[in-house]
């Protein structure tokens, strides 16, 4: 039998307008992080968000339009989140670490916030069409790592004479491997031991080696 929403398609009150598109949006970041870009549909993000697909057009007039709010919400939860939170750090690896607790803190509420990230980098190799300048989530992420390492060779904390760019391509592999645990593996709790075990090898607390 075809599903049937337990929420009729006509406009919604006013004041549960805005609750009502966020429900999409995070039923079809889930869905779109399962499924991905072209095997996602309207009729199954209804379904997750408990909708009918009439009441999914009267707010996104199509997939893309979706996508890219899905896009600009996660990066600001994220992405824009850990930014913010690093900046307030002094060193490079606080820094590092306060980025990261971002992906932590969206893995303790909604997993495909987490999952959507490694998606949507995935999704726009595919699609060039749903790249997006403003809320292109790699290269947000990939200015932040450059800005942090590049302050901490000016500062002192780094060597002079460091591969900044290799660095940063290294340190940018690393944060996008944590999203995909994040997204697809562990739970916080795993999360949260992996991001400290990362601290304590960059801080140079786990080695043992004869000088």
């Amino acid at each position: 039998m075809p599903y049937k929403a337990t929420r009729g398609p006509g406009r919604p009150p006013a004041a549960k307008s805005a609750e009502t598109r966020e429900r999409i949006v995070r039923a079809a970041r889930a869905v779109f992080s399962e499924l991905g870009y072209d095997a996602a549909t309207f009729q199954a993000i209804a379904v997750r968000s408990d909708l009918t697909r009439p009441a999914i057009n009267h707010y996104f007039a199509n997939k893309r339009l979706l996508w890219l709010e899905v896009v600009e919400q996660t990066n600001a939860a994220i992405v824009g989140a850990g930014i913010a939170r690093a900046h307030e750090q002094t060193t490079l690896i606080n820094r590092l670490s306060a980025f990261l607790s971002a992906a932590t803190q969206a893995d303790s509420e909604d997993r495909s916030a987490a999952a959507f990230l490694v998606t949507s980098v995935l999704e726009t190799q595919r699609h060039p069409e749903l790249s997006s300048d403003e809320h292109d989530l790699l290269k947000a992420s990939r200015d932040f790592v450059t800005w942090a390492v590049g302050d901490a060779i000016a500062r002192g904390e780094l060597r002079t004479d460091t591969e900044a760019d290799h660095l940063v391509e290294m340190l940018v592999t690393v944060v996008w491997g944590m999203g995909f645990y994040a997204g697809f593996v562990g739970n916080r709790g795993d999360l949260l031991a992996v991001v400290r075990a990362l601290e304590l090898l960059l801080a140079g607390k786990l080695w043992s080696i004869d000088q």
